[in-house]
């Protein structure tokens, strides 16, 4: 809408014309839906029943307010219980993530970059799932392989004009 010359009056009412075709969802504050599970990969999701959050206070931005909410979010995952991995998983996962695995099994992967407490609970929810991509993707065979010829020629040139500096560094012979 274009304000043109209009008064102060007209644009006030102007204003309460726009809000006025605002729906209460559009105003809301609420966090987007949380899907009911955590995708991992094509083949593997573990659903939100299996994790739990846990809140506390976080430093970083947040004012006077720091102080007062509690923004961090701390996802925790029952590694060693949890119905949605088999062995095969549950092993891989507990050796290549044994850093981050309490004695108890638990895997815990905290957020506090955001200020909100739905900001971080959404930042640690897609960490998780990084995590358990990154841990559970195979790495390729590797193919031996034998360095060409070139480079090993390479090598041997490199080596022998080492020690021919080396060898003009010591002590000169014939000239007693």
């Amino acid at each position: 809408m274009a304000l043109g010359n209009r008064r102060k009056g007209d644009l006030l009412l102007q204003s309460k014309l726009l809000w006025s075709t605002v729906t209460a969802d559009e105003t809301s504050l609420s966090p987007a839906p949380v899907p009911p599970a955590v995708a991992i990969d094509e083949r593997l999701s573990i659903p939100l029943a299996e994790l739990s959050f846990e809140t506390s206070r976080a430093g970083g931005p947040g004012g006077q307010n720091v102080n007062k909410v509690e923004s961090r979010v701390t996802l925790v995952f029952p590694l060693a219980t949890s119905p949605s991995l088999d062995e095969a998983q549950r092993a891989r996962l507990a050796s290549r993530l044994a850093t981050r695995v309490s004695k108890a099994g638990l895997l815990r992967v905290s957020a506090q970059k955001h200020r909100t407490q739905g900001a971080n609970r959404e930042a640690a929810l897609e960490r998780f799932a990084e995590l358990l991509r990154e841990a559970l993707a195979e790495a390729p065979e590797r193919r031996p392989t034998r360095p060409p010829r070139a480079a090993k020629r390479r090598r041997l040139e490199g080596k022998r004009a080492r020690s021919r500096v080396k060898e003009l560094r010591g002590r000169v012979r014939g000239e007693e």
